[in-house]
């Protein structure tokens, strides 16, 4: 009962920052689009049927299952490979407008090269698309969500620039089958999240430590990538097929308190976000990223900078190669200077150490906390760094530990989505789309099954992988109805 009227405080908080006569605002502005989300290794399972290819997740779980919490796999997962068709129909019956999910590159390409084409693999996500397309559900596109042939990982993974050339193969694939059917493309999802999980520590695969620049060099090949898919899809695709392409970062928001300033700020922006968006809608990593990181390797010893540098033509390639920007978010810290460097001791190349606010309701994952005013900060800084530009938030959503009555899960909408539509009616920021993550509950990466981002559950002991409604379920349907942000229900 003790955290339930927290909750109910936050979301009295969020309410009272609007008046009575402003509550119209509640409401969707038209043409705004409403969905939600999957991954493929997180949702499909299915994972070494129709000739399909081992990825570095199926890899690191079957090899290393102590990095995982619960030991577990998605082997299994929530079985959609074969329950997609009950997965739209789900879709349908909340009212959702869109559904954004990702291609398993070893499902396509088995051995990561074009040169072999899985026809039984892009049949599955034909398929997929069309049962969506049937039921008046728009399919968004993901082409890479981490989980890459593990032949290409021995091979280097994203720290070989040959990954550059092997993803816009891959995506041509993808392009000629799916293109005449989807609207909406996104290349490449959070670099930062794979990247600096993947290649800097074991937290996620391939779970490379690499003199802390692994990641640096995996988000530089990875901008590469992307640039080069867009130009692809701009120069041979666009013209016929009449889509949008962009990639998505995953950006934290940030509370105000008394050591903030906008030095401070800016600096935990541009290191958490500006690392991916800045070459892409400025040119050229952040100027705070390179002086940094250089000034850090050389106290190191190091005869370079461990950040890479972009040729002058590469900077020139890779901006402007967005249309639109592709945010995902969950939520906001409280940010320090870290005091060390007062004494010249520099441990952190960012400067800045990230805590939450124990005042606010946490999920169950410690750094998940219900912060809205973060959100709305995030989203003020973007429109104010990149000139305000189309917004599509493609990941959005809370977890818990697998409750139907999930409370908490409908205040975390209820006041990220009234945040959302302040800042749209009152500070112009230019938002078009929103995506609740995730449709149901999944493999959720290093936490296994023991974390729950779903709005529907699955029953992991079944090997039907049967879906039950939950609370925030029919919350949705009603959102989705009335095109409003509902009330949060009373807890009986």
């Amino acid at each position: 009962m003790e955290r339930y009227m927290v909750i109910v405080t936050i979301f009295c908080m969020v309410i009272t920052r609007i008046s009575c006569c402003d509550i119209v605002k509640l409401t969707f502005p038209s043409g705004f689009k409403i969905g939600t989300a999957s991954a493929a290794y997180q949702v499909e399972g299915a994972w070494n049927v129709s000739d399909k290819g081992e990825n570095i997740w199926d890899h690191w779980t079957h090899n290393y299952p102590e990095y995982i919490r619960d030991g577990r796999n998605g082997d299994v997962a929530c079985n959609s490979y074969y329950k997609y068709k009950e997965d739209v129909a789900l879709i349908k019956s909340i009212g959702f407008d869109f559904y954004r999910f990702s291609i398993s590159w070893s499902r396509v390409l088995p051995n990561g090269f074009a040169n072999e084409i899985n026809e039984e693999g892009i049949q599955y996500y034909k398929n997929l698309t069309e049962e969506l397309l049937a039921n008046g559900i728009e399919p968004i596109v993901t082409i890479y969500h981490w989980d890459h042939p593990m032949i290409l990982e021995e091979l280097g993974g994203w720290t070989n620039e040959l990954m550059v050339e092997w993803f816009a193969d891959y995506a041509r694939v993808i392009f000629d089958a799916l293109g005449p059917l989807v609207k909406t493309f996104i290349t490449i999802n959070e670099p930062s999240v794979y990247c600096g999980n993947g290649y800097n520590t074991t937290r996620h695969s391939p779970g490379k430590v690499l003199e802390n620049m692994g990641h640096y060099i995996c988000i530089h090949n990875t901008l590469k990538a992307h640039a080069t898919v867009y130009h692809m899809y701009d120069d041979e695709y666009r013209s016929e097929q009449q889509g949008q392409i962009s990639l998505t970062t995953q950006c934290d928001g940030w509370y105000l308190n008394d050591d903030s300033n906008a030095t401070l700020v800016d600096q935990a922006f541009q290191f958490n976000c500006g690392w991916v968006v800045h070459p892409v809608f400025v040119g050229d990593y952040p100027e705070i990223m390179k002086t940094r990181i250089a000034m850090i390797s050389e106290l190191e010893g190091y005869p370079f900078s461990r950040l890479p540098e972009f040729s002058d033509e590469w900077v020139e390639y890779i901006k402007g190669t967005a249309d639109f920007f592709g945010l995902n978010h969950y939520t906001s810290y409280i940010l320090t200077a870290d005091p060390d460097e007062e004494s010249g001791i520099y441990n952190i190349d960012s400067g800045i150490i990230k805590s939450v606010n124990t005042s606010y309701p946490v999920g169950s994952l410690a750094w998940m906390s219900i912060a809205p005013e973060g959100f709305g900060n995030l989203l003020r800084m973007i429109r104010d760094q990149y000139d305000n530009p189309p917004v599509q938030i493609f990941e959005n959503g809370y977890c818990d530990l697998g409750e139907l009555d999930d409370y908490d899960r409908i205040t975390y909408y209820n006041s990220y989505m009234t945040e959302l539509l302040s800042v749209i009616n009152n500070d112009n920021c230019n938002v078009v789309r929103y995506t609740a993550w995730s449709l149901m509950d999944n493999f959720e990466w290093s936490d296994g099954y023991t974390v729950n981002f779903g709005i529907v559950s699955v029953n992991l002991t079944d090997p039907d992988r049967a879906r039950t409604s939950k609370l925030s379920t029919s919350w949705w349907r009603s959102v989705m109805e009335t095109r409003t942000v509902q009330d949060v229900p009373t807890s009986v």
